[in-house]
């Protein structure tokens, strides 16, 4: 019986292979970059590279193990999601408010430590934001966010 159920569990293993990915595809090219049309210290911006782009820009880098089922289907899912909510490679197609409204959002996600997910930080721990870095980027989004209604 055991046997029988291991083999039914590599069966589906294999099948799901062929599924299709739902990973998002990488582009390098993202002329509405927030860093390409914006002046940002080189500290924040490698700040919101380590831990932010993978999820919300156009430009993931994604582990080997993304194009296996069933990691593929979670992380292409994650990345969706967080691409929904802010994708800084499409910054400068935001309104000013849906600018503001994103860096209210960051700010909050910042302050209530939700972000990077806790599941990325298993795997990417560099991406672990230390308190300083948050007080970097409050600081950062906060400034940021007056200097859109100027």
């Amino acid at each position: 019986m055991r046997k029988k159920l291991l083999i039914g569990i590599g069966i589906v293993l294999i099948i799901i292979q062929f599924l299709p990915n739902n990973t998002p595809e990488i582009s390098n090219n993202n002329p509405e970059d927030l860093f390409i049309n914006n002046t940002i210290s080189k500290k924040v911006e490698s700040i919101i590279k380590a831990s932010c782009y993978d999820c919300h820009s156009n430009q993931t880098v994604y582990p080997w193990y993304s194009q296996i089922a069933p990691a593929s289907f979670v992380i292409g899912n994650h990345i969706i999601e967080g691409k929904e909510h802010l994708n800084f490679s499409n910054w400068e197609s935001l309104s000013k408010l849906d600018k503001a409204e994103a860096l209210d959002d960051l700010i909050e996600e910042i302050e209530e430590k939700n972000m990077p997910l806790n599941g990325y930080l298993l795997v990417h721990p560099s991406a672990k934001l230390t308190d300083n870095d948050r007080n970097m980027l409050l600081a950062w989004a906060e400034e940021f966010a007056e200097l859109i209604f100027e």
